[in-house]
């Protein structure tokens, strides 16, 4: 068996994860329907790095967090356990490397992972993101300069210097991709840099994100749980108590910790 592959029972508990048949075709509707799904089941979280869990980027261990062990995880993970099981469920799929905007400028290289995916007997492949927080519900015809619309927004494929893409959402530029074709272990050393830097967003404090089916998200960041509806209404307290953190955990993500991930100081 490839590194890259899943076991039998491993593409069952995920399916199983997901809300989903274990029966299935590859299709751009099954596409749809497992990009759907993993945004509503898998939260966006970077616990790990505040309860001092190694990151390893090798499928085995990416999978067990997501279908042994009930957790979600960052882009390199949930994307990286995404194209496993897509492959297993006959597409082929590459990593690709991306570079995230933020005040009109891109992070480093590798800095973000998102995946080509060509479904059998479609000329024309798509592309997926089930690991970056808040963007497209649907994946995206990976077409450029044409406006998609997806029911969280309106998306675009832009050329960018040097053979790259630009993706834009509502307007605002979300990050540049490379299409070369990676793999999962060439975005360790970034992986690596956004566990341990100051100067990463994942180690200013614990985070986990879920799309909700309907619309609207929640967020436990630290101690604030934030219900942001639909229509952009945000609902927003503070958990005073351990147990309420922990039972938040629980309640809105299916994550069960037995201790609170750390805060940094100040």
């Amino acid at each position: 068996m490839a590194d890259h592959e899943l076991r039998t029972d491993d593409v069952a508990g995920y399916l199983d994860r997901l809300e989903m048949s274990r029966d299935l075709a590859p299709s751009a509707e099954t596409l749809r329907r497992l990009h759907v799904a993993h945004l509503h089941h898998v939260p966006f979280e970077n616990l790990s790095l505040h309860l001092d869990e190694p990151i390893e980027l090798a499928v085995g261990p990416l999978v067990d967090k997501i279908v042994r062990r009930g957790r979600g995880g960052f882009c390199y993970e949930l994307n990286g356990a995404f194209a496993a099981l897509l492959r297993a469920v006959g597409f082929d799929v590459a990593h690709l490397a991306a570079r995230v905007v933020e005040e009109d400028r891109l992070g480093p290289p590798f800095d973000h992972m998102g995946l080509r995916v060509d479904v059998p007997g479609d000329p024309r492949p798509w592309f997926a993101d089930v690991g970056f927080g808040v963007s497209f519900l649907e994946p995206l015809r990976f077409e450029e300069s044409i406006d998609q619309h997806d029911p969280l927004g309106t998306f675009r494929l832009e050329p960018a210097p040097h053979g790259d893409v630009d993706l834009h959402h509502d307007g605002a530029w979300r990050y540049r991709l490379e299409l070369r074709p990676r793999a999962l272990d060439e975005f360790a050393a970034t992986c690596w840099y956004q566990q341990t830097s100051p100067a990463s967003d994942f180690t200013s404090g614990p985070v986990c994100s879920l799309q909700l089916p309907g619309g609207g998200r929640v967020t436990l960041a630290g101690r604030r749980l934030i219900r942001t509806a639909a229509d952009g209404q945000r609902d927003e307290r503070v958990l005073a108590a351990d147990g309420e953190v922990l039972a938040a955990y629980r309640e809105h993500f299916g994550i069960r910790l037995e201790r609170l991930p750390a805060e940094p100081d100040g």
